[in-house]
């Protein structure tokens, strides 16, 4: 084979090819550090607030006017275990994410269960909005709760102490947006 014959292949279109799947993996591996990352912020977390008087135990979701609450599960955080499910809050106040758990008479659907002698110290509670997946929750340390001072109408969160009003400012409702949080 002469020289002539020999034609040596240019070799920048397979660098070139190679520079673009290292950048498209570049790219994948970004998004998904930042998907993560975005996930796990704490800034976008909602507090829920939770008050105990005697043996009632409340809880405020935040909710938009438009939002309805659908379903409200509670467990036990250390087990896991399932010590509550209710559907369908029969109140206005239920429905715009204030509620008494373990109460039967609040909800359409009720769990069966009823409220533990003892309850744990951890309790997990965790709220579906009507009409689809989306929902909020929070664990709440049941010492922390009792042993906050909470005037009427105030939740604890793990935030401080807010009313009803300050849980449902942290959506921005005419956007739907998530507000900034203030602590």
């Amino acid at each position: 084979m002469s020289v002539s014959e020999y034609r040596r292949k240019p070799v920048w279109p397979y660098a070139l090819m190679w520079s673009a799947v290292g950048l498209a993996v570049l790219v994948a591996c970004g998004t998904w550090v930042f998907g993560v990352y975005s996930m796990s912020d704490p800034a976008t977390s909602f507090l829920v607030g939770m008050r105990i008087d005697g043996s009632r135990v409340s809880v405020k979701a935040p909710t938009c006017p438009t939002d309805r609450v659908g379903t409200v599960e509670v467990y036990d955080s250390d087990s896991e275990k399932l010590l509550w499910r209710a559907r369908g809050p029969r109140t206005v106040e239920g429905r715009r994410g204030s509620f008494t758990l373990w109460n039967a008479d609040d909800f359409l659907k009720p769990g069966a269960q009823t409220q533990p002698g003892k309850l744990p110290r951890y309790l997990d509670v965790s709220v579906t909005y009507a009409g689809g997946d989306d929902g909020t929750g929070d664990v709440f340390d049941l010492r922390k709760v009792r042993a906050a001072h909470l005037t009427d109408g105030q939740y604890w969160t793990t935030g401080g102490p807010r009313t009803a009003a300050q849980i449902d400012a942290q959506f921005s409702c005419r956007t739907g947006e998530p507000a900034q949080q203030s602590h």
